[in-house]
């Protein structure tokens, strides 16, 4: 039995404890946040955030990174307007190239004089602070729902979850369309169930706030249009089709009022961020991005006509708009949506399960989810699965009627049913597209799936089920529901302890995390790579490496130079010396043959070149890495991802 249901404990004092149990895991997540966030190298996408961001804040311009809403960018790159540094607003990446978004992230990290790491160390202070802010709102909705002591179980759970340790402290925006999505429906809920202006205002802008996180954001559009479908239904069953349908119509209304709120939070900040953006480059950048949107240039429109349409009406509107004063904020807004659905139809070349493919794989989710997810937390949501499904099927024989089941379910747990329906709207957009690139995709599902969970064992923990009879067997009765009770308590706390446990054991390495049925963190790769493993972030552990191999009174092991394949933001002249660094490729041959007897190379780079080509994917022998033996077996790793070899 928790102390928050202990009648002998005053109600300031569990909810004092609550609090301060809250506190200690954000401290625990802050701490841990940082500790990885100081020791790892730039990822891939970072390269290209951090730049566009500060792009965005410094110049009110938004030529770089357009594929991506800005707000995760300029929250990350606000502390570094506050710093004097160099930005490359004279090289050709930001004065002519379009969207020259790596090259700039290049120069502005690395090549201007600027200290690399102190750039990203205040960048990801902005991440790490919407993570710690998840955690807080994720126990609020839960306290609301299932009271001070419940809620700390998905705090607990989202706070040392490593998939949240690891996206929670990069400038990408997964953990803020996580956010985003999060307290927009919260919002949508509050006004559903309060009815007033004040809470419509704010799920407005709670909806706009979610959008400029990440554009897959969207789907609170149809989610929110499921919700209400399934809200009005009730109403038309249980008042009337006369009151349900004056129901029907002033809901519709303030769902579109909803969005248009949102829609001018999304013009007042891309106005913002397009202030400085000159007219005429945003139009020729527009247009030569859409250069090859779906058939190509369309400067007759017939693509618009109901006789011929297409998408690429789309991009000729956003074309239009882009040199528009009044609309290209909006312009710029729908280039993004544009390049994203144009990337995620194209899918993306990875490794998983021995194979690689551009193509993508439907259960691709699913099993990454399942070898990533710690065990204790599949354990609780496993249990908690087959808990809710008992008690559906107890519900509804309870219940003549199974409509009527439904919509008494529906009034009393309006926010634990909108979740589960987010939860399946997700995975099963993120099932059928082929973009495939790691388990930070499904990452605004997990808090919805959390807080279910802990609902759901909340029930079953506590049930209580004593019964008529003697006062003797009343007793027997309660005494074997406390022993139980315990048990299930017990039980739950063990695996709570050992999700936290897995957590700190991962520390820093928390992108490379996997669960002991997943091979653990150190051959997780064996099963799939890309964000899931490696992105770049163990640069500094292989400098420190070579650093050390050099100090070495065994002179064989010098390094007076090493060959490197690396994939990622970081750049392995910065940190290693450029005097010690050959960038590398498989089709360049031994290294050995020029003298260099080091090679290392980043697993996914690796796993990309010896995995088994799927079907329609084709590769040249020559990027198989034909030469390096037992690719597998390396001299040492740096960090989980980097492999090193002595030739």
């Amino acid at each position: 039995m928790s102390p928050f249901s202990n009648p002998s404990m005053g109600l300031m004092a569990r909810t004092t404890l609550a609090w301060g149990t809250l506190i200690a895991i954000e401290i625990a997540a802050a701490g841990l946040l940082f500790n990885a966030a100081f020791k790892e190298t730039a990822i891939m996408d970072e390269l290209a955030h951090i730049p566009a961001g500060y792009g965005y804040v410094k110049y009110l311009d938004y030529r770089l990174n357009p594929e991506h809403p800005p707000l995760v960018k300029a929250l990350a790159a606000l502390p570094l307007i506050f710093h004097d540094l160099n930005f490359p607003t004279d090289k050709a990446a930001w004065k002519s190239e379009i969207n020259g978004q790596w090259d700039a992230g290049r120069q502005f990290l690395y090549e201007s004089g600027n200290d690399a790491d102190q750039i990203i160390r205040w960048s990801r202070a902005g991440p790490i602070l919407l993570t710690l802010l998840l955690i807080l709102f994720v126990y609020l909705w839960g306290r609301e729902l299932l009271g001070s002591w419940w809620a700390l179980l998905p705090a607990a759970l989202v706070g040392f979850s490593p998939t949240f340790l690891a996206h929670g402290h990069y400038v990408t925006t997964d953990i803020g369309a996580t956010l985003g999505i999060f307290i927009a429906t919260y919002a949508f809920i509050k006004y559903l169930e309060r009815r007033s202006w004040r809470a419509l205002f704010i799920a407005g802008i709670a909806f706009g706030i979610a959008q400029l996180m990440k554009f897959s954001a969207v789907l609170l559009v149809p989610l929110f249009a499921a919700i209400l479908f399934f809200v009005i239904l009730r109403k038309l069953y249980t008042d009337g089709w006369f009151r349900g349908s004056l129901y029907l119509a002033k809901t519709i209304g303030a769902l579109f009022a909803i969005f248009a709120i949102g829609g001018v939070l999304i013009y007042a900040v891309y106005f913002t961020f397009t202030l400085n953006y000159p007219v005429d480059r945003q139009y020729s950048d527009t247009a030569a991005t859409l250069q090859s949107f779906n058939g190509g240039p369309d400067p007759e429109w017939k693509t618009c006509r109901p006789s011929g349409f297409t998408t690429r009406c789309f991009a000729e509107i956003n074309i239009w708009m882009s040199r528009s004063s009044i609309f290209r904020p909006l312009g710029e807004y729908l280039l993004g949506v544009l390049m994203v659905g144009q990337r995620a139809a194209g899918g993306n070349t990875g490794y998983f399960l021995g194979e690689v493919s551009a193509a993508g794989w439907w259960y691709y989710f699913p099993i990454v989810f399942l070898l990533k997810e710690p065990l204790p937390s599949l354990i609780l949501i496993v249990l908690a699965v087959l808990l809710s499904l008992w008690g559906i099927r107890k519900y509804f024989i309870l219940h003549s009627s199974y409509f009527r089941g439904f919509f008494d379910y529906l009034g009393t747990h309006l926010a634990e049913f909108s979740m589960l329906l987010f939860v399946l709207l997700y995975w099963a957009y993120s099932i059928k597209s082929p973009l495939n690139i790691g388990v930070r995709h499904i990452m605004p599902t997990l808090p919805f799936l959390y807080i279910l969970t802990a609902s759901a064992l909340k029930n079953w923990v506590l049930r209580r089920d004593v019964g008529m009879g003697t006062v003797l067997r009343r007793f027997f009765m309660t005494l074997g529901q406390l022993v139980r009770t315990s048990a299930k308590g017990l039980t739950l706390s063990l695996l709570v302890i050992w999700h936290v446990l897995e957590a700190l054991y991962a520390t820093p390495h928390y992108l490379s995390y996997f669960n002991q049925a997943g091979g653990g963190t150190r051959d997780g790769y064996q099963y799939v790579t890309d964000s899931n493993y490696d992105w770049g972030q163990d640069l500094k552990y292989l400098a420190e490496w070579v650093k050390e191999k050099n100090n070495d009174n065994n002179t064989s092991n010098n390094i007076e130079k090493i060959a490197i394949d690396y994939f990622g933001g970081g750049n392995p002249a910065y940190y290693l010396g450029s005097e010690r660094v050959a960038y590398w490729s498989s089709a360049r041959g031994n290294p050995k043959n020029e003298g260099i007897m080091w090679f290392a190379a980043s697993i996914n780079s690796l796993q990309g070149a010896k995995g088994k080509t799927a079907p329609g994917f084709e590769r040249k022998p020559d990027d198989e890495y034909p030469w390096l033996k037992d690719p597998y077996e390396p001299y040492a790793r740096a960090g989980m991802s980097i492999f090193i070899y002595k030739l």
